[in-house]
């Protein structure tokens, strides 16, 4: 069984992100929510309430009775659309200016992935 969980258009770079999201995949989900509670990263909020909402997913959508006993298969942070801005410079011209958002993506799973 597998439970997924997106937030999208959250206003980052999903760069930002990548590092974190990597830490938390494989974790038990009540292990990776502390890894994201005590980090002091913008990202670490987005993808707190993400795995929080697949938890919530799984136990309101798919009855799953403990959800303790639930892993982080997959945690991404994936790019999405950019704003256009354009920052006015000297003599009239313009210089382009790209506000980047992502989507993060979080898929929990009742079996545990074997490490190689």
């Amino acid at each position: 069984m597998e439970v997924i969980a997106i937030t999208r258009n959250a206003r980052m770079s999903a760069a930002k992100g990548r590092p974190l999201a990597r830490a938390c995949q494989g974790l038990k989900a009540s292990e990776a929510l502390k890894v994201v509670e005590f980090s002091p990263k913008k990202a670490a909020e987005i993808l707190r309430k993400t795995l929080l909402s697949a938890i919530a997913n799984a136990k309101n959508n798919n009855g799953v009775a403990d959800p303790g006993s639930l892993y982080v298969k997959l945690s991404v942070f994936d790019e999405s659309v950019r704003m256009r801005r354009y920052w006015p410079t000297a003599r009239g011209s313009a210089h382009p200016i790209a506000r980047r958002m992502c989507h993060c993506k979080v898929v929990l799973t009742d079996v545990k992935k074997e490490s190689k």
